[in-house]
């Protein structure tokens, strides 16, 4: 695990590209889930979600390693092929980003302008990932992956934002898609705030760390077809799980129609635009309300990175 020194000397590389981000309670998110709500607004990065942090601290450090590195290429659905965009860009080393076929056209138009080659190859997040690792063999490339000890410790940095403006809280509930945010949560709360019990969210169309979480080891699934994107993942990290099973109190699978909710909740109570897993986890407050009751709670809004015409469908009752 990560210890308090490492995130924050890893911050210094984060607050050289971008401010720390807001924590807000916001009164009418209080009133619809009867207890004090945090929320921590990771859509406010340059990037639009939490990514960009871990992204900004890995490649500088890679670029300190190997510093006539040619290239790198990572896979993504969005977010995590953006902070490597941004963060390879600053660091002076091409990028090549492979996303699935059908991926969001404008997380593929701001990859782009962010200076990645974007490359369309199968049909979800796995099998992107598998071309690739082809494409870091045939070029000569280094693959970036989407869980490492460097972006953890860079997104982790949110948490001890967190945890410094809101501390005493009795839950934080946060999105896994392969687990760096929800590492980088239990990380810090081990070293700012140990009561804190640490909620995974995952969505029940995606739902390979829920069922990991109850296994106690890895299970992988066949599908991860949901309109929260960010968690879309069939395969769970080994590593990642074996922090969330140790410092998770438990992990909450939510609908789509019930992310929809609270995507909907958010634009009413804050005005804040939110995608599907930014949504996730007031959607497992709102789920679980009658044991949160009166309780002091910890929301991470990952990300704002939606398609117009989904979120369009979505806030209209779609």
């Amino acid at each position: 695990m990560l210890s308090l020194q490492e995130v924050e000397a890893a911050a210094t590389a984060v607050y050289a590209a971008m401010p720390p981000t807001a924590q807000y309670a916001w009164p009418l998110l209080a009133r619809r889930t009867g207890c004090e709500v945090w929320v921590k607004h990771e859509n406010h990065t340059p990037t639009g979600a939490f990514k960009v942090r871990g992204g900004l601290v890995y490649m500088e450090r890679l670029r300190r390693r190997e510093p006539t590195l040619p290239g790198v290429v990572s896979a993504t659905r969005g977010n995590h092929g953006q902070s490597i965009a941004v963060a390879a860009a600053r660091v002076g080393i091409p990028a090549t980003i492979v996303v699935p076929q059908g991926n969001s056209v404008e997380k593929n138009a701001a990859m782009r302008a962010f200076g990645a080659e974007l490359i369309e190859a199968g049909h979800d997040f796995d099998a992107a990932r598998e071309e690739a690792r082809r494409l870091a063999s045939a070029r000569g490339l280094a693959m970036v992956p989407s869980f490492h000890r460097d972006l953890v410790c860079g997104v982790a940095t949110y948490a001890l934002e967190l945890f410094r403006a809101a501390p005493s809280l009795d839950t934080v509930y946060v999105p896994i898609g392969l687990g760096s945010g929800i590492c980088g949560v239990i990380a810090m709360r081990d070293a700012l705030s140990p009561a804190t019990k640490v909620v995974g969210v995952v969505s029940t169309e995606a739902n390979a760390y829920a069922l990991s979480f109850a296994a106690g080891r890895v299970v992988t699934t066949n599908s991860a077809n949901t309109i929260a994107d960010g968690m879309a993942v069939r395969g769970p990290d080994a590593e990642a799980l074996a922090v969330i099973l140790k410092g998770a109190d438990r992990v909450v699978q939510v609908s789509d129609r019930e992310v929809a909710i609270a995507m909907r909740a958010y634009y009413e109570d804050t005005h804040q635009l939110t995608e599907g897993a930014g949504a996730a986890a007031l959607a497992a407050l709102l789920q679980e309300r009658d044991r949160m009751v009166g309780k002091r709670v910890g929301l991470v809004l990952s990300g704002g990175n939606i398609d117009r015409p989904l979120y369009l469908r979505l806030l209209g009752d779609g």
